[in-house]
């Protein structure tokens, strides 16, 4: 009934997506200062398990039932009733719906994860897990169902291979808006305490995004393919071109910032993995590494405590890969291309809609996250206090410490 290979190779893109989310565990925590660690990590880990709860109860089917044209799904789907192991996905009947259904859920548990590096050391883990919660049902289950589940921007021509809209550009549009509503670090770190784990952090991101962006295909054929290739290249030569520029510029070559510019690279290609030519993807991964770098630059100039630069990277990269896709998306190299990018002879139609869809989704992130943060500091204290602050939040909020302080 389903077809083994595809169905096989699902399965291992879902686990490489899963692998993604203790990635980023380890790259924010080698970031962060000796003291702060386990706080930061607890962010990412929690999710795996509180995500996967609502994605049961109520997740899914708000993402993937109902609604066709519409902002949300329905609850026709709640716990995941009338599904069996039988049931195949709608969009593609080679694989069970269970598979597909696994899939996603890797998707919904790292992307809120993802905002957790901007506001670093400031925000209560009750308040998290509020913020947490709110941001799936609200923000991201949303986002979903529109560009995914049939909803209103798919109806209006949206393409979004694996995520740059419905992940990037809106965790990032939300970690800047959390940055504005928290304010600066009292106590600012001298820098990474470990940058051997951003590397270990940054080695399983990447790992992960092959089944990330050619998982997204969901079975295996040229585009899963394609997509796989577009990937590595755009990472590679965004890491190049943010080495060069920090070697060129600050006078090193530094490590943590040819990860970083991986990071962005991978980001930026994701909307368009499965889109654009190789060629092209080897350009998208340049104009990552530029357009990002000065992004963070930009960042530090206005004096913004983006602590883990999660705006720079995913926020600006993320939509920077959707208006790219808007100019180089190639029919040639996936028949869902209906209209060829601006630069390859299509019409403008499709590059203004790319590039209304995500400043609306952008706008439409901030604004919700502030005002969501503000709502739930009536009902528990978002900030950490000064003095948690300066004990450490591993200690003064979670009773743990990851290493002995000298």
């Amino acid at each position: 009934m389903f077809d083994t290979g595809s169905t096989g190779f699902m399965l291992v893109a879902t686990s490489l997506v899963m692998l993604m989310t203790p990635g980023l565990a380890f790259f924010y925590g080698g970031l962060v200062g000796r003291k702060n660690v386990l706080a930061i990590m607890i962010q990412s880990f929690v999710s795996l398990g509180w995500t996967t709860v609502i994605w049961f109860v109520a997740g899914y089917s708000l993402c993937f039932s109902g609604g066709q044209g519409g902002v949300i799904g329905n609850l026709d789907l709640a716990f995941l009733m009338g599904t069996n192991l039988n049931s195949t996905f709608f969009g593609n009947s080679d694989i069970p719906l269970y598979v597909f259904i696994a899939y996603q859920m890797m998707f919904a548990i790292i992307t809120p994860a993802l905002i957790s590096g901007a506001f670093t050391n400031r925000v209560r883990f009750p308040a998290y897990l509020m913020f947490l919660t709110a941001w799936l049902f609200l923000v991201y289950f949303p986002l979903v169902h529109m560009v995914w589940g049939g909803g209103l921007l798919a109806e209006m021509g949206v393409l979004d291979f694996a995520g740059g809209i419905v992940v990037h550009a809106s965790a990032g549009m939300a970690a800047l808006a959390s940055v504005y509503y928290v304010g600066k670090r009292n106590i600012i770190e001298r820098g990474p305490h470990s940058i051997p784990l951003v590397a270990l952090g940054t080695g399983l991101l990447w790992f992960g995004w092959y089944g990330f962006n050619a998982g997204s295909e969901l079975k295996v054929d040229t585009i899963t393919v394609t997509a796989f290739l577009n990937t590595d290249v755009a990472a590679s030569f965004a890491a190049i071109t943010w080495l060069i520029l920090a070697w060129v510029l600050e006078k090193k070559p530094k490590f943590v910032g040819l990860l970083t510019g991986a990071v962005a690279g991978l980001a930026t290609i994701t909307p368009a993995a499965g889109f654009v030519t190789i060629q092209h993807a080897a350009l998208i991964g340049i104009c990552a590494g530029v357009v990002c770098y000065f992004a963070v630059a930009l960042k530090n100039k206005l004096h913004w405590d983006d602590a883990l630069d999660v705006w720079g990277v995913h926020g600006v990269g993320g939509t920077l890969g959707v208006i790219l896709l808007g100019l180089f998306a190639s029919s040639a190299v996936n028949p869902m291309v209906t209209t060829n990018g601006l630069l390859l002879g299509g019409g403008f139609s499709f590059f203004l809609t790319q590039l209304v869809s995500v400043l609306v989704v952008c706008i439409y992130c901030f604004v919700f996250t502030y005002v969501m943060l503000k709502v739930i500091n009536l009902i528990t204290p978002v900030k950490v206090t000064r003095e948690e602050e300066e004990a450490g939040l591993d200690s003064s909020l979670h009773g743990e410490i990851a290493y002995e302080q000298d």
